[in-house]
């Protein structure tokens, strides 16, 4: 499309004949219409949204630094983070 929209400049700016003047002018004209049609339809095609993280895959990773930090300290997993893995281990999570 650029490729034509610039023969058509070459032939308005380069020639003095009127119907290939308008010939070009009208081609320059289409071209922008194309271009027009062409923002349209990308804004109607919704932009690609960032994977949304999972409460399940964060609370997975909070008790998972959890047990990271208690092991490293020697100490055994807090009560409430073994219950948890429990439950989603129950839900199939």
């Amino acid at each position: 499309m650029m490729a034509a929209l610039d023969a058509a400049w070459a032939v308005i700016e380069a020639g003095d004949d009127p119907v290939a003047i308008a010939k070009a002018r009208d081609t320059a004209r289409l071209c922008g219409q194309m271009a027009a049609a062409v923002r349209k339809v990308a804004a109607l095609v919704p932009a690609a949204k960032a994977p949304i993280a999972r409460p399940v895959s964060l609370i997975d990773e909070v008790l998972d630094d959890v047990e990271k930090a208690a092991t490293a300290a020697g100490k055994p997993p807090a009560a409430q983070a073994v219950a948890m893995r429990a439950a989603l281990a129950k839900l199939g999570r």
